[in-house]
């Protein structure tokens, strides 16, 4: 068995797997809405975390998770995802320079940070031939933090990764340049992969929460309002006069320029081909007419992520969470992790 958690800041998700068939199995999947009052970075108040604990633990409870050791994942704006290059050296050579060379990536003391890498591509017979490698950190004390919050529960870490790689493991396509765009309550997380590995990232502060602010103050309503009409009306125009889509338009607009300028800066940086398709996931997704707009405004296939396609799912499970997968993108992958 594996078990993903995805501690997210309004909702709470876990999956379960089994893996002895030839391919994986989905044995529990369960959420909890949770809010987040700060980030889990920010917290200092042991009655704040043991409080989190705890509803950790209800949801393990009732989703009937078996396991005690779980994979976790940190949000992609807490981490720093970072594309070094370098010439054609060995495996050993790499490390030694990704260790010396790390600091100036980075915002964060090398000594206080927890940094992996991995080697992408080596491309010799590029001008000049190199060796593409993703750098990955985040703060030691945030990771300590998280793996606090589960040892109250006697739950054991095994691994540990960011959002948008658990994404990149559960809704990447083999063979494929593709985009996944994860728009959440309070950011939106934006991926290019190549032949399912990670190859750039990006958070921006621009999401779901700003979305429904932009209705309430657009329309005069509060915000649990604004908060229904865009998820019944989104960016269509036919519903209330199109008022609401009209009011979402400007916050749209700014998250396709920040998905354009990813794509431009990743051709740059990787001499790759642009995403052939964009993966749509995340919990604020799912707001009518942002697929059509998307690919009207980018010129690019765009699709709702699945990542229950890469289990095997029984039939009325599989209709029960069908209206929900997109928010399982992060525990699904979290617990597909070959650890």
């Amino acid at each position: 068995m594996s078990v993903g958690l995805d501690i997210g800041t309004k909702t709470i998700k876990v999956v379960e797997l089994s893996k002895d068939a030839k391919k994986p199995a989905l044995k529990s999947a369960g959420a909890i809405s949770y809010t987040l009052k700060t980030g889990i970075d920010k917290m200092q108040d042991e009655k704040e975390l043991a409080d989190l604990a705890q509803n950790i633990r209800k949801l393990l409870k009732d989703s009937k998770i078996s396991s005690r050791k779980i994979s976790i994942s940190i949000p992609e704006s807490l981490a720093y995802t970072r594309i070094m290059k370098f010439p054609l050296l060995n495996d050993q050579e790499i490390a030694s320079a990704v260790k010396w060379e790390a600091e100036e990536y980075i915002p964060i003391p090398v000594k206080d940070a927890i940094i992996e890498h991995k080697i992408l591509e080596r491309q010799e017979v590029g001008n000049p031939p190199q060796v593409i490698v993703l750098l990955v950190a985040v703060l030691r004390e945030l990771v300590e933090k998280y793996i606090k919050i589960l040892s109250l529960i006697n739950l054991e870490v095994v691994g540990v990764e960011t959002e948008l790689m658990s994404m990149t493991r559960s809704l990447a396509v083999p063979e494929k340049t593709v985009l996944i765009l994860d728009i959440g309550s309070v950011s939106t997380n934006i991926a290019i992969t190549k032949n399912e590995e990670l190859f750039f990232s990006r958070s921006i502060p621009t999401a779901g929460d700003a979305f429904t602010r932009a209705v309430a103050q657009s329309l005069g309503v509060s915000i649990e309002q604004a908060d229904q009409y865009k998820k019944a009306y989104g960016l269509t125009e036919k519903q209330l006069e199109g008022k609401v889509g009209k009011a979402l338009l400007p916050i749209f607009g700014a998250v396709t320029e920040d998905v354009r300028k990813t794509i431009h800066y990743y051709q740059m940086e990787t001499k790759g081909e642009a995403p052939a398709t964009i993966i749509l996931t995340g919990g604020s997704s799912g707001m009518p007419g942002v697929a059509s707009a998307l690919t009207k405004a980018l010129n690019t296939e765009v699709i709702i992520g699945n990542p229950f396609a890469k289990v095997e799912v029984e039939p009325e499970a599989a209709k029960n969470l069908a209206p929900y997968s997109p928010l399982y993108s992060v525990a699904l992958g979290l617990a597909l992790r070959a650890d």
